[in-house]
């Protein structure tokens, strides 16, 4: 099942695109590492990946993240539904993650996040009568 989803967006200066959601937003990101050569910032229900244009070039294509609450089962799923995984399961800082082309050619990032990380940014937020998009 997927539990949220971000619009994903590439910028090669993260700086200004983030003043810009955090203004539209009026709140600070939920989420902000480095992983590999890109920077990536969560703040609502949008995905800053910031890195040149060169760093981006494998991902610019993607859609996602999709975040997951059984990565194994939406693998299966994507399969069984005529997809196949283009980057198998892999661990990443939030949990662990694969892309996958659906059986449409569409090109998307599934995450699994880890159950701490679920509570913190899906759950706790349900609980208190917040959208996903107000984090």
């Amino acid at each position: 099942m997927i539990l949220k989803t971000y619009a994903r967006v590439f910028t090669n200066d993260l700086e200004k695109a983030l003043r810009t959601f955090q203004a539209l937003h009026g709140s600070s990101p939920h989420l902000r590492l480095r992983f590999g050569e890109w920077d990536l910032v969560g703040i609502g229900d949008v995905f800053i990946v910031a890195g040149t244009d060169e760093a981006l070039a494998p991902i610019r294509d993607s859609y996602g993240p999709f975040i997951v609450d059984d990565l194994d089962k939406a693998q299966r799923t994507i399969e069984a539904e005529g997809g196949h995984i283009t980057q198998p399961i892999s661990d990443v800082p939030t949990g662990r993650m694969l892309y996958a082309k659906h059986a449409d050619g569409l090109h998307v990032e599934y995450v699994e996040c880890r159950p701490d990380l679920i509570e913190k940014w899906i759950r706790g937020p349900q609980r208190d009568g917040k959208l996903s998009s107000q984090l």
